[in-house]
């Protein structure tokens, strides 16, 4: 098969490299997949600069999410079946052959059908953004009539989760930089959106809940964003947190956090129980197959081109950069 893949971890111009490796073939439980589409997430960029842990082989395929149609299965009695139109997470995850390749081989457990009215790129465009946004939104139960404040509402995570809580009965606040993103979460349903370089994000939230705050805070950077959580957020509410890259070791200031009964919790999509992942999936199939969700599509690339992929996400493009085997 075509694939990318790298031997040590660096620029993505001196490291990614195309070639020809052998075929994988589905054991009992797996099934094989012709990747029409590979989804680049911050978190191949960062584990290809060496950011994210050892290598843990010698040859590494990036990318954990993509979608395709399955080609050959480990089980005559799978659930599947040969040309179905999937869309799956967590190639990589604890593997070594990924989604930047022709062919990718997953347990059936990591698999979901793709409707046909949902292209290859919108599918490759799920996996770790759409299950974190869930996690974030629904771990502490359901959202109907909760405030729910969404920082980086136009972001790869963002976007999604503020969909998912507006179409389980939330009221939705969303923070974004520009006015196209501004836009974006408009589209998504954000209730209300504020544009944190040019507006006083606590005061306006409080202005929007009439002095109460939100109950729970999808947070995209704690660490920047501490100060005005705690100003925002209602006691006994929970911001949930994906990533802190502005500030990577924020100080808790727990006494704060302690006379709101703050519940704080760090949010890692491969971390996710079973049943959590379970339920996302089950839950997110609905929505695309009655055709409930937007993705927001960015720059695509043939895999020839995927130096060129990394260095757009790396860059901070706007939309969900595509690679297409």
């Amino acid at each position: 098969m075509h694939a990318a893949s790298y031997t040590k971890f660096g620029p993505a111009a001196e490291v990614l490299a195309i070639g020809e490796l052998p075929d994988p073939a589905p054991s009992s439980g797996e099934v094989r997949i012709r990747v029409e589409a590979s989804g680049v997430n911050p978190v191949d960029v960062k584990r290809r600069l060496g950011g994210r842990g050892e290598m843990t082989s010698e040859r590494v395929v990036p990318h954990f999410d993509g979608a395709g149609v399955i080609d050959a299965l480990g089980d005559e009695d799978s659930d599947f079946s040969v040309g179905d139109r999937v869309w799956f997470y967590e190639a990589q995850w604890g593997r070594d052959l990924g989604s930047a390749a022709e062919l990718v081989v997953l347990p059936e457990s990591l698999v979901s059908p793709l409707p046909q009215d949902v292209s290859f790129a919108e599918g490759a465009s799920l996996g770790i953004p759409a299950l974190t946004a869930y996690q974030c939104v629904f771990r502490d139960g359901p959202v109907m009539g909760l405030d729910i404040l969404v920082t980086g509402g136009a972001g790869g995570v963002g976007q999604y989760a503020v969909q998912f809580a507006k179409l389980s009965g939330a009221r939705v606040i969303a923070t974004v930089s520009t006015d196209e993103k501004a836009d974006l979460a408009a589209s998504c349903g954000a209730d209300e959106v504020l544009r944190y370089k040019t507006e006083n994000v606590a005061k306006r939230v409080l202005e929007l809940t009439n002095g109460e705050g939100v109950d729970r805070i999808v947070e995209v950077e704690l660490g920047g964003n501490l100060e005005t959580s705690l100003t925002v957020l209602k006691p006994n509410g929970v911001i949930a947190a994906y990533a802190s890259d502005g500030v990577k070791e924020p100080k808790v200031p727990f006494y704060q956090l302690l006379y709101k009964n703050v519940t704080l919790r760090s949010e890692l999509v491969f971390l996710m129980s079973e049943d959590a992942k379970s339920s996302a999936v089950e839950d997110i199939g609905a929505w695309l197959e009655s055709g409930s969700l937007r993705h927001h599509l960015g720059p695509s690339y043939t895999l020839e081109r995927i130096v060129e992929a990394h260095e757009a996400v790396e860059s901070g493009v706007f939309g969900k950069v595509v690679v297409t085997p």
